[in-house]
């Protein structure tokens, strides 16, 4: 048995349109969304305890260790599978709390795909999504692997192809807490549902984020951010914000832009590339599950 799986991505990912199509008696919103994988994310690195211990060993500013989804992931790995097993885990975070990148969820599929193979416990891909919605909403989508088209709270995937784009991705230097946007009087939860087959493969101009009309009003660096990148092209908020990102189909164009933005002085901001990616980087611990 494996003792260590060091330098884990956990990717970013974007949503490149989110539409709240209803809300279930639960108070869960119903959505349709599209999730892109990035090749920008936290680093996980792991390593296995006899003693049944789960530890986190690396300092996360604002985020309890028991409270941290990493850990929660590890103990709901534990608690189904009856291992009596421990793990050590530490965290290079890159990824922002409260950006819309999904980091956290991130994070929690790759503690339950890494600490799956080196436990041994031998869950399949459907069994590892299913403890992750017990987690968050976006888990399963990070352990389904590929890029997808979702529906119902997030849960319900269908792999979809989307196009090689490069991305400029701007944290505008807050946090927007998702259940402030979710719970703002003013969010729209009727928007007509669509198709999968209505998402076209060709184009990141697809839908809209009907989150972001409240994001901005309620935290206005969104918008600034949004109206600053709007410049190079079809601007949008990922998830529930802050961050924002635009599409380039050529690498040099987002270079462009970032020489561009680093000379604005904006210190608050932060800025950066990624190039979309097809798969999960972890899938193959999965096989063909």
């Amino acid at each position: 048995m494996a003792r260590t799986l060091n330098n884990c991505p956990a990717p970013a990912k974007l949503n490149l349109f989110l539409h709240v199509t209803g809300r279930r008696a639960d108070g869960y919103h119903l959505l349709q969304t599209a999730f892109q994988l990035l090749d920008r994310g936290d680093t996980l690195h792991f390593s296995v305890r006899d003693d049944g211990t789960v530890r986190r060993t690396t300092d996360v500013p604002g985020v309890a260790e028991a409270d941290d989804l990493i850990v929660r992931a590890a103990r709901l790995l534990q608690a189904a599978t009856g291992t009596s097993l421990g793990a050590d885990i530490g965290i290079d975070k890159l990824l922002p709390m409260g950006g819309g990148l999904g980091g956290g969820s991130s994070d929690a599929a790759t503690a339950l795909i890494a600490l799956n193979h080196l436990w041994e416990t031998g869950l399949e891909r459907r069994a590892l999504m299913q403890l992750g919605v017990q987690l968050g909403a976006d888990v399963p989508f990070f352990i389904f692997g590929t890029n997808a088209f979702a529906e119902g709270i997030g849960e319900e995937l269908t792999r979809i192809s989307t196009p090689k784009l490069w991305y400029i991705v701007i944290e505008p230097g807050i946090a927007a807490p998702t259940a402030a946007i979710f719970s703002d009087p003013e969010l729209t939860r009727d928007t007509k549902a669509v198709r999968i087959t209505d998402f076209p493969e060709a184009t990141n101009q697809f839908g809209k984020n009907d989150l972001q009309v409240v994001a901005t009003k309620l935290f206005p660096p969104i918008d600034e951010a949004l109206q600053w990148l709007r410049q190079y092209g079809d601007a949008r908020m990922t998830g529930s914000g802050a961050c924002v990102f635009c599409a380039f189909s050529e690498e040099h164009e987002a270079d462009e832009v970032l020489h561009v933005f680093r000379n604005t002085g904006r210190s608050s901001w932060k800025a950066w590339k990624a190039q979309a990616i097809e798969h999960h980087p972890l899938s193959y611990l999965l096989g063909q599950q």
